[in-house]
Order: C-alpha cells, then structure tokens, then sequence
C-alpha cells in the first residue's frame, strides 16, 4: 500500500473538482488544470475531498504503489494550483545583463551578440524586478521548466558568479589562477 498514495486531498473553497473517468479537472481562482491519472487509478470526491484509489481487481504491489503516490501526488499539485499558484525566482548577475517582459515573453540580454528570449506558454507569467525574474503560473510542471530554459540561457559561472540562478541556490566559487599561484 502506498502511504502518500491513502492521503486525502482536502479540496479549499473556492475550488472545483470534476472527475471523468481517469481525467481530473480542476477550476480555481489562479486557472484551470487537467490531469489523467494512470490505468490501474481510480478517483473521486467525498466530503470534500478527494480520494486516490486502485481499481477493483488490482492487487497492492509496489509497481502499483508507484502510480498511487504519483496520482495522488499529481492531484494534490494540480489543486494546490489553481488554488494559490506557484512561483519560481531567479536572480542574475552580471555586467550589462538586463532582463525585460514583451507581450508573453522575457527577453534576455546576457553578454552574447543577439538578446535571448524565452516565451511563456499558457497560464505562465513573468515580472521582472531589478535583477529578479519572477514565474508564475498554476501549473508547477510548466513554471519549473520555463524557470529551467531561463537558467540554462546563462548558467552562474564558478569563478566571479556572473549568470543565472534560482533565488536560494548556492554557487560554489573557486579561486583564480592567480589566488592559486600565489598560495602554492
């Protein structure tokens, strides 16, 4: 049995729930989401909540155990949200670098000859404050590889830590050349 996979999955207010089948569609203040779920999965609503289950004649092995969990795990994210979003932050540090929002895209200027621009898909957004970028959206699957294609356009480099990082990510910085001579 999965131990994620028997959580319920309180639904706040403000949100509806449709369940077809091994399709789940959720409607909420930030947006609209639609996820299927696996074969050997069954869901419903009850009190409020939903429920992730194996369908009848489905024994508890752990293959099975793995999809309940990713169900679950699946539904619970896709509720979150359309509920409160979700928001990935990247700073950037460099000489000249300068990010900027058009229409549904940010574009990027990073030290190369031509400017780099990343457009959004749907239900994605960008703010751009000073030197952070900001993307949102209620899907965390699309938010996290947008963030993702926007770090790998120039990615913090080790020696003076120029480049594109999430908001808490630690770079580790190595000593130049010169600082290496000089202690050897």
């Amino acid at each position: 049995m999965s131990r994620i996979g028997k959580k319920l999955i309180k639904i706040p207010d403000g949100v509806e729930v449709e369940i077809d089948g091994q399709k789940i569609h959720a409607k909420g203040p930030k947006g609209e989401l639609e996820k299927i779920l696996p074969d050997v999965l069954i869901a419903r609503v009850e009190d409020g909540a939903v429920v992730i289950g194996l369908k009848q004649g489905i024994d508890a092995s752990k293959e099975t155990s793995k999809f309940w969990g990713l169900g679950r795990a699946l539904a619970a994210t896709m509720i979150k949200g359309v509920f409160g979003g979700f928001e990935k932050v990247l700073e950037f540090n460099g000489v000249g670098f300068k990010a900027q929002v058009k229409e549904d895209s940010i574009e990027l200027s990073l030290g190369y000859t031509n400017p780099v621009s990343v457009k959004a898909p749907e239900g994605v957004t960008f703010r751009v404050e000073k030197n952070v970028i900001k993307v949102t959206g209620p899907d965390k699957e699309k938010v996290g590889h947008v963030a993702a294609l926007i770090r790998a356009a120039k990615p913090p480099e080790p020696y003076k830590g120029s480049g594109i990082k999430y908001k808490n990510e630690v770079i580790l910085r190595k000593a130049g050349k010169k600082a290496v001579a000089t202690a050897g």
